[in-house]
């Protein structure tokens, strides 16, 4: 298939009338329209407008997409304990099923194509199934929680390692690699030593397998890890095995200079949530700090219940606005950076080598927006407009793997019933919901 459109390679790379060539699962080719069109003149020819690599979301929460709405205009702890939990610990398989079909859903008709999912303490395969299914790639795991948590949520440790285990040796690299695993613990607040020790020996057994958890997103967490174990939150982790290259922190808002000493040094990767970060009053994480000091940032919109959307281009709006004012500089993190977060940096985080650019070799991840209406007119930038106008019910089309996956011209999602989905997700009961 040859794509044809203004195409973004990636932040430095734009071809005005440009083209990318697809066979089975690859990038063949990425040039002008018309020296591909002429180079590979058996192709299938499809038009658009704009075309971009697909976009990493570094840190979201699929199983929470019922719950938006619900726990609005509450600080972080609240929420989570009062609300988003008990949510979560009251949904069964079913529902479950649901609710990761639901943010798949979203995540691809917004051009999403990749995603690091911190799922929920039960039924994970759910969504592990879900995500194979609909077509996303995704580097998912079970959440581990052996203290602090509400009723249905706490785990007995060895039993939530086990379940992890086995999860791992079921969908770590499943669905033809698209679907990898991360050993998930919540949280250090919510999980003992031996638990955040057992997540770095069960992701040392297995090649390829990640760590992803929250860290120092909020004031009250900070202080409630440091009263517990005598060190900042950064630190603990680091003590207990969880920094390294194979390891994804969101949010990292509140760290001192010692703290993100550690993360350069241990080539840890952060995920940018600013508007979870915002709606949750959980403060500003150092941004440009870290770029500066060489520390890989990706860009996530979190769970839909603090957002309340998983659309990127939102979030890459917000993430480049924020830190400007943050910074009182209008120079700081300027779109190509903020681009590049949302597709390099993911895919550097998530630990696929070969995704987050349109490049000849790489992953046939293609998304393709509309440009013709009001907001982009006239598109003096593309990759401006990307950042700070494009919405993501632009998005026109959607590939993963090579296979088109949304399809606005066919109908929209070619994997599932987005209807049929939608439906379900009305009706599906859990705790909290609203009456």
């Amino acid at each position: 298939m040859l794509l044809a459109g203004t195409v973004i390679a990636d932040s430095s790379t734009l071809i005005d009338d440009g083209a990318v060539v697809v066979e089975a699962d690859r990038i063949v080719a990425v040039g002008e329209r018309a020296t591909l069109t002429e180079n590979h003149p058996d192709h299938e020819v499809r038009e658009f407008d704009l075309l971009t690599p697909g976009l990493v979301g570094g840190h979201v929460h699929s199983v929470q997409s019922l719950g938006r709405g619900i726990a609005d205009d509450t600080s972080l702890l609240d929420w989570l304990f009062d609300h988003v939990l008990p949510m979560e610990a009251s949904l069964d398989a079913e529902g479950m099923r649901t609710a990761a079909e639901l943010g798949y859903l979203e995540l691809l008709e917004s051009g999403t194509t990749t995603a690091i999912d911190h799922l929920s303490v039960a039924h994970a395969e759910e969504a592990f199934e879900a995500a194979g299914e609909l077509g996303i790639r995704g580097r998912l795991g079970k959440v581990l929680m052996d203290q602090r948590a509400p009723d249905g949520l706490t785990e007995d440790t060895d039993d939530a390692l086990a379940e992890t285990e086995r999860l791992i040796q079921t969908y770590h690299g499943s669905f033809d690699d698209r679907i990898r695993y991360a050993v998930t613990p919540r949280f250090a607040v919510s999980c003992t030593e031996d638990c955040l020790r057992g997540a770095r020996e069960l992701a040392d057994r297995y090649d390829g397998v990640t760590i992803h958890t929250h860290a120092s997103e909020n004031t009250d967490e900070v202080a409630t890890v440091e009263e517990d174990t005598g060190m900042r939150n950064i630190e603990w982790l680091h003590e207990v095995g969880l920094t390294g290259e194979d390891v994804v922190l969101a949010h990292c808002v509140h760290t001192t200079e010692a703290e993100r000493e550690l993360l350069a040094e241990t080539e840890t990767n952060v995920t940018y949530c600013p508007s979870s970060n915002m709606k949750l009053a959980s403060g500003v994480a150092p941004i440009p700090d870290y770029l500066d000091r060489g520390i890989t940032v990706a860009l996530g919109n979190d769970g839909p219940p603090c957002n309340n959307t998983l659309d990127p281009f939102t979030e890459m709006r917000q993430a480049s606005l924020l830190q400007k004012v943050e910074e009182m500089d209008p120079t700081t993190t300027p779109a190509g950076a903020v681009f590049e977060m949302a597709t390099l940096g993911g895919a550097r985080a998530a630990g696929f080598e070969d995704v987050g650019a349109l490049r000849e070799g790489w992953k046939a991840d293609v998304v393709a927006l509309d440009t013709d209406i009001t907001r982009a007119t006239p598109l003096h930038d593309a990759l401006s407009h990307l950042v700070f106008a494009a919405h993501g019910d632009d998005v026109t089309f959607t590939m993963v793997d090579g296979e088109a996956v949304y399809d606005e011209a066919f109908g929209g999602l070619q994997t599932a019933d987005a209807d049929d989905i939608r439906r379900r997700a009305r009706e599906v009961e859990f705790e909290g919901k609203p009456v």
